[in-house]
């Protein structure tokens, strides 16, 4: 078992610190297939995330964000990768002036690059699809009609 402990302190205040952390459980659980119950509290809240290998809980405060996560076996060989992207995306994050505007907007670029990246290379789109060939029609040399009587 490895263990992960974040603390980012914040200017967000509770409300647009809330909405962050809601977004996030959201992309979570939709993304990494995580199991996420968010507790709304009068003064800071508490999301609780599970998925195999890995639980914890963010506190969501008025001016700060603590993770606390235990990654298992598997996911415990890469705590430090791990841990080192949540930290540098949540840093990337806390010094925008709109952190869910920024949150967003990267989810938005991360979705385009997967996108981009999974798309068939060579499949045409269905518009542009080659046209069957044609051969010509050989003109024949009919007898004259005759003209019936």
């Amino acid at each position: 078992m490895a263990d992960i402990h974040i603390v980012r302190e914040h200017a967000l205040g509770l409300e647009a610190a809330r909405k962050l952390a809601f977004r996030w459980a959201e992309v979570a659980e939709k993304k990494l297939d995580m199991d996420c119950t968010y507790v709304e509290g009068d003064s800071a809240d508490v999301v609780r995330f599970r998925r195999p290998g890995a639980h914890g809980e963010l506190k969501v405060g008025a001016e700060r964000f603590q993770l606390d996560a235990r990654l298992g076996l598997l996911l415990g060989v890469f705590k430090h990768r791990i841990e080192t992207e949540i930290v540098k995306n949540l840093d990337q994050l806390l010094a925008h002036a709109d952190p869910l505007h920024a949150f967003e907007q990267g989810l938005a670029k991360h979705e385009g690059r997967h996108a981009a990246k999974h798309a068939p290379k060579h499949a045409k789109p269905h518009h542009e699809a080659p046209k069957p060939a044609t051969r010509p029609v050989a003109k024949s040399k009919a007898a004259p009609a005759k003209k019936a009587k």
